[in-house]
């Protein structure tokens, strides 16, 4: 399901990069048995070793190495979160031990490798640090690659959407704004010592963020059916 508006550059913001999609069911519970095979034989290719280590950071596992997975404009965007440049994510990935005592990835399934996209549905368990509570998530992770390395041994990420629902986010109203809120204010906080090394990505190129004004196919959003 290539999208044909993704720019033709690296250098290109990566609001731009943006996936839009509504999907068909807000069903996302993996199926590994179905799952695209992005390793045939060790050691794991680039395109594996780039998921084992979004898997990684899912499951509270952030390292350095990890973080520069996405290159210094990236944008970080879920239910809860907008991050629109490295730091910003930096922060999130570092304060999410501080938050949860465990996350395990109860398994994934890549539904879609292309040389734009690598797209895979994730389910996840989290357990809190505070409350003696887990919750299991399920998402649509859509991860856009950077075209400069998307053929190199370390493949680096523009975009990170995390969708948990049916509909795209509109990137508008008072939901947004907190959580764009959210990941602007976090990382002042942070007293990782590994975040000091993001701290010039705060200057990454940025656009100003697109408002769509719903998550439906009128907020340019076109439907998907993601159980092809």
């Amino acid at each position: 399901m290539p999208s044909e508006s993704f720019p033709k550059t690296s250098d290109a913001p990566d609001e731009q990069f943006e996936p839009r999609q509504t999907a068909t069911s807000e069903d996302y519970t993996p199926d590994p048995s179905k799952s695209l095979k992005l390793s045939l034989a060790p050691p794991p290719p680039p395109r594996q070793r780039l998921v084992d280590d979004i898997i990684a950071l899912y499951s509270c596992q952030p390292v350095v190495e990890r973080v520069k997975r996405y290159t210094p404009d990236c944008i970080y965007d879920d239910q809860f979160v907008y991050a629109n440049d490295r730091y910003k994510m930096a922060g999130q990935w570092f304060a999410l031990p501080k938050l949860f005592k465990s996350s395990i990835n109860e398994s994934y399934e890549v539904i879609r490798s292309d040389d734009e996209m690598i797209q895979l549905k994730n389910k996840q368990s989290w357990t809190f640090k505070l409350i003696p509570k887990t919750a299991t998530t399920t998402s649509l992770v859509s991860l856009s690659l950077d075209l400069a390395t998307k053929d190199s041994e370390f493949m680096q990420i523009k975009d990170h959407m995390d969708q948990a629902n049916d509909k795209d986010y509109s990137q508008e109203g008072l939901g947004f704004g907190f959580k764009k809120w959210q990941a602007d204010n976090v990382v002042k906080y942070m007293d990782a010592p590994e975040l000091k090394g993001f701290e010039q990505d705060k200057g990454a190129a940025k656009e100003h963020v697109r408002k769509h004004g719903t998550g439906t196919e009128e907020g340019a959003a076109p439907k998907k059916d993601l159980t092809q």
